[in-house]
């Protein structure tokens, strides 16, 4: 494995390591703030950040025609896939929207399949599969004692917000090829500021910032910086990098986090379940990383 593809791996890691403290953080948040004022928070916290973090870069010009793709891009990465993955963990359980997660390298899989031709080898399945059955032992077992208030409506709106990634890890590939990681975020942040605050105006003007406690603020701060501003860069960086359907692999690790934070807290155990699970994990994305693109195929 070249140095390229292990900094690849350490990118997408970090940013799922990120996106695994969202659920449990995100969902305390919503106890405090309204699902489209922690959106909104989010996008545009992240907007001011990366606009920021850019004038100390080296500033890139966007061809027109790249223009209108960043535009879309911004719609599946951001308006759409943040905005129902909070508006459905408002719904439902951080177990089931962890449990919703891990269908992102299947959804990744089949669109990279149809629009890369990527092809869909036994190594991928088996892999995606080891991977899964990781994810799923660890989460379902932490729900033994335990109550699930899950709610289908905010399953289903997790799940849209994987086929929302998915399409952008897949088809908007090539934009993290041509441009840094920062010009494309501060684009797309702008483009999703400019979505959310015209319809987030009212509940922001509603909240009264005097009783709003000191944690929820360092929750959506987290949101902020670590959910939105590193972990998409990390993420950005990742795509450069490796192939679609192992980024999306690492959205196993998000079950994984929230069951070591829970250990760390004293409110869980490590066990020989989350043992098998983490081998899973790691089996699994070693197993995809094997497998050949379309490229490699190209080149016999």
């Amino acid at each position: 494995m070249s140095d390229k593809n292990i900094r690849g791996h350490l990118y997408a890691l970090a940013a799922n390591v990120m996106w695994g403290l969202m659920s449990p953080i995100g969902k305390s948040a919503l106890q405090v703030f309204t699902p489209l004022s922690v959106t909104t928070f989010r996008i545009v916290g992240a907007c001011i950040a990366f606009w920021i973090l850019s004038l100390f870069c080296k500033r890139e010009k966007i061809a027109p025609k790249d223009r209108v793709r960043i535009f879309f891009a911004a719609f599946f990465a951001l308006i759409f896939n943040q905005g129902m993955f909070v508006f459905g963990l408002s719904f439902t359980s951080p177990i089931n929207a962890s449990i919703v997660t891990t269908t992102l390298p299947i959804i990744t899989m089949v669109v990279a399949a149809m629009y890369l031709k990527e092809p869909i080898s036994g190594k991928k399945i088996l892999g995606i599969a080891i991977g899964a059955i990781g994810a799923l032992i660890l989460i379902l077992g932490s729900q033994s004692g335990g109550i699930d208030n899950g709610n289908i409506i905010g399953d289903l709106l997790c799940l849209a917000a994987q086929f929302s990634f998915a399409i952008y890890l897949t088809v908007f590939k090539s934009l993290t090829q041509e441009y840094s990681a920062v010009t494309i975020n501060k684009w797309m942040f702008l483009v999703g500021s400019i979505v959310y605050l015209p319809i987030s105006y009212i509940d922001i003007s509603l909240i009264d910032w005097s009783t709003v406690p000191i944690s929820a603020i360092l929750q959506v701060t987290y949101i902020i910086l670590g959910a939105s501003f590193l972990a998409y860069i990390c993420i950005m960086t990742a795509q450069r990098m490796l192939r679609p359907t192992v980024v999306s692999m690492y959205n196993y690790m998000q079950p994984i986090i929230a069951s070591i934070v829970a250990i760390i807290m004293g409110v869980g155990l490590f066990d020989w379940q989350k043992g098998v699970a983490i081998a899973c994990v790691f089996l699994g994305v070693y197993i995809v990383t094997q497998s050949k693109s379309r490229a490699d195929i190209l080149q016999k």
